[in-house]
């Protein structure tokens, strides 16, 4: 009945190497709006997924000793140089999906007179860009205090802050995001279902608002063709062996990664250093309270109650404070009984 029913609907069917119909995620939610059978299909892989990798599979590693879920963080495997959380994996509990955040509401604090404390960099690359490229006006607006993404699209449409619309934000939203990853014209295009005129046009406007972004990107390459490797703010260097291949797809991979290991990277080091400052701040106060995750821009605390104030100051202070950059550093933090809540 599905094959049938799947044959009706693609106008253009695709098929894999064994000439079977394609049926992954990305395929069907393009037909999800064309019939009931494709949400049925695409929930009940959701809920499948969720059930074997967490809901059976977390309450079996959990420690006989001391009832609890720990994870082993390795720093050799992630190319940009973050912590990589493994056996289990807790970086990749859900958090987009309404079903998938349940399994965060699981995470508890240990017992009556702790909650569970989470303190987030906001728009950690955002800003990293900013005060990597030195560009004034996306400086000037993080200082400001204003929204990035409302700035943007007042600056990228030409329009007062005032009057920027949610459609812009939206857009503006979607370059600030994409220029780290190096997204083009066609790949803008699809993200926001826009004519790929349009999407040329939005970022060319971007880079005329932001030029030392652009050019801060163009001497990432340049420097990685040069000399082989890009480095983080703390001079961590990753190395691109195709950087200079003939291969124009392969070659194009490696100037992406020119542009976004700096960035990532450094979002990385900041966040180390912040996880060591507090570390050592705590054993130094003989605090009751732990650091339990470290989820990409995140860190999540067992927060003995008590030390609530103390700990709200501590974390913000040696997050905010990791580096010295014109562009501040901002943390968003949330207190509760689980982890979804505080999140």
């Amino acid at each position: 009945m599905f094959y049938s029913t799947y044959y009706k609907l693609m106008k253009r069917r695709k098929t894999t190497k064994t000439g079977q119909f394609k049926t992954d995620e990305a395929t069907l939610s393009k037909l999800k709006n064309k019939h009931e059978i494709i949400v049925k299909i695409l929930n009940y892989r959701q809920q499948k997924k969720l059930k074997s990798t967490y809901v059976d599979a977390l309450p079996k590693l959990a420690n006989p000793t001391t009832n609890k879920i720990h994870t082993t963080y390795l720093q050799t495997v992630a190319a940009t140089g973050r912590l990589s959380s493994n056996n289990p994996n807790l970086q990749n509990i859900p958090i987009r999906s309404e079903m998938g955040r349940e399994i965060r509401k699981a995470f508890i604090p240990r017992g009556k007179d702790y909650k569970i404390f989470a303190a987030d960099y906001s728009q950690i690359e955002l800003r990293i860009i900013a005060e990597m490229s030195g560009d004034e006006n996306m400086k000037n607006a993080f200082i400001s205090g204003e929204d990035i993404h409302s700035a943007t699209a007042a600056k990228v449409f030409r329009v007062e802050l005032k009057d920027v619309d949610r459609e812009m934000r939206s857009k503006a939203k979607a370059v600030n995001f994409g220029i780290i990853y190096g997204v083009s014209a066609f790949g803008l295009a699809q993200n926001l279902n826009i004519p790929r005129r349009e999407a040329k046009e939005i970022i060319e406007s971007y880079f005329e608002q932001y030029p030392k972004i652009k050019t801060f990107m163009d001497q990432s390459i340049e420097l990685a063709k040069e000399k082989g490797f890009v480095e983080t703010i703390m001079h961590r260097k990753r190395y691109l062996k195709d950087i200079n291949s003939t291969n124009g797809i392969v070659r194009g991979h490696a100037e992406r990664n020119a542009i976004n290991a700096p960035i990532q990277g450094s979002a990385a080091d900041i966040i180390k250093i912040a996880m060591i400052n507090i570390h050592d701040e705590m054993k130094s106060r003989n605090l009751q309270s732990k650091m339990l995750l470290q989820v990409h821009d995140e860190l999540v605390f067992d927060l003995f109650i008590p030390e609530e104030d103390e700990m709200i100051k501590l974390v913000t202070d040696k997050m905010e404070n990791a580096i010295d950059f014109a562009v501040p550093l901002k943390v968003e933090y949330g207190i509760a009984d689980n982890w979804l809540d505080a999140h």
